[in-house]
């Protein structure tokens, strides 16, 4: 059984930084793909970014230029690296993982940015 837990969310200030990690129960790079989405309160579910078993990576407009994706060396960990957050930025992050025609999920993080 494959599990994805998030860590890092937290409050932080208009300007600040978070790195959000998502530790999966199998090596990462098992999953053809990995992301991150958010979700705030009364808004769809918005890709932030991705990252593909051989490193491709992309970001969401609205994040490009100050989040970065990222997997650790020790394989297990996927990173999320939020510079220069604004109070949009505010949301329940979830990670998500593709393993052939499974996807997993997990229980997601809440960031909250203050103005």
């Amino acid at each position: 059984q494959v599990q994805l837990v998030e860590s890092g969310g937290g409050l932080v200030q208009a300007g600040g930084s978070l790195r959000l990690s998502c530790a999966a129960s199998v090596s990462i790079f098992r999953f053809h793909a990995m992301a991150w989405y958010r979700q705030a309160p009364g808004k769809q579910r918005e890709l932030v970014a991705s990252i593909t078993s051989g490193g491709s990576t992309n970001v969401a407009d609205s994040v490009k230029g100050r989040f970065t994706i990222s997997r650790d060396s020790a394989k297990t960990t996927m990173i999320l690296q939020m510079n220069s957050l604004n109070p949009e930025d505010t949301a329940v992050y979830h990670c998500n993982a593709v393993l052939g025609s499974f996807e997993y999920w997990g229980q997601g993080t809440q960031v909250t940015v203050s103005s």
